[in-house]
């Protein structure tokens, strides 16, 4: 009871630091602080990964560092629905330089061979991990892993790991993931990662790929120093995703949400901006700002064995999956 107890006392925090900061007047008031000149950057030269960005925030993500004339590799799964944002990136940017990879994140082998594959004709000097799912049944996939934890946490550190090296050879090199506020209520679970225990429940499990999202986040910029490592809660936005993942929250709230573009704007300021760089590596972000990463008197602190053991079993999967 305990646990429970905890559980509905985290949910009722969050949900009401939610309606404050996460909606669209949160995102107003917190702009009123922002720098507008921090995003005046030309980004002609700069290559830019971004996954699952064929709509929503990935997709404004896309369009605003394309318009100031970054060049884009959008990673999507689905070759047209990505062909058709890429002709509205170029279309309204006036930046030819869009590259459309078709990846299915949830499978590991084909994120390696992806990205050993880009990295022998390309440079990139930003990832952006946006690709995430939200599957409210338990849905194995074709290499027999659990669905959400496959396409947002395995495939996050997968392409992550795959890319790090390259990255150390550039000039400014970061990787924003896209995480969520969501993560504020769970603690790392490391004994259940692909939900086999008890009761199913999609919205949790998203949430707990995120808070592993925040760790690996914190334990890349410590292993490896020369890279800039951020990630962020992007509020809460009117996206596809969101309409088809979480239904009765989109109908309650759709008022309140914020635009996709309102969503981006930290992976964005993240990605290209002095400022951001400034900023230590390895913090998680809302509206331009470093905040905490578990609420209070929440008791979602894991132990650095608990870490270690998140750690051990990526890498576990990674080397299974990688092609000899």
């Amino acid at each position: 009871t305990f646990l429970l107890k905890m559980s509905i006392y985290r949910n009722a925090v969050w949900f009401v630091k939610g309606l404050q900061e996460y909606t669209k007047s949160g995102y107003e008031a917190a702009a009123k602080h922002f720098a507008p000149a921090d995003l005046d950057v030309n980004l002609s030269g700069r290559s830019f990964m971004i996954t699952g960005c064929n709509s929503g925030i990935g997709k404004a993500t896309a369009q605003e560092i394309a318009n100031r004339g970054g060049t884009i590799h959008m990673v999507c799964r689905n070759k047209g629905r990505a062909e058709a944002a890429k002709d509205e990136i170029v279309e309204r940017s006036k930046n030819q330089n869009v590259h459309v990879h078709i990846v299915d994140m949830s499978n590991a082998k084909q994120v390696w061979e992806f990205a050993q594959n880009f990295l022998q004709s390309n440079a990139v000097h930003v990832l952006i991990n946006n690709a995430g799912c939200m599957v409210n049944q338990r849905e194995l996939t074709e290499e027999g892993l659990e669905k959400n934890f496959a396409t947002n946490t395995l495939g996050t550190y997968i392409l992550t790991t795959a890319l790090i090296s390259a990255l150390k050879k550039v000039e400014d090199p970061r990787v924003v993931t896209v995480s969520s506020g969501g993560m504020l209520t769970q603690k790392l679970n490391v004994d259940d990662l692909q939900f086999e225990k008890g009761t199913f429940d999609g919205t949790m499990a998203y949430a707990q790929n995120k808070r592993q999202q925040v760790i690996l986040t914190d334990r890349w910029a410590s292993q490896h120093k020369e890279i800039h490592f951020s990630s962020m809660h992007p509020g809460w936005a009117d996206t596809p995703a969101v309409q088809t993942s979480m239904p009765s929250f989109h109908a309650k709230m759709q008022s309140k949400l914020r635009t996709e573009a309102m969503g981006a704007d930290t992976s964005v300021w993240l990605a290209v901006s002095a400022a951001a760089a400034k900023q230590p590596s390895g913090l998680f972000f809302q509206d331009r700002k470093a905040v905490a990463t578990h609420l209070p008197l929440a008791s979602t602190r894991c132990t650095p064995q608990e870490e270690e053991k998140l750690l051990a079993a990526l890498e576990e999967f990674a080397l299974k999956f990688k092609p000899q």
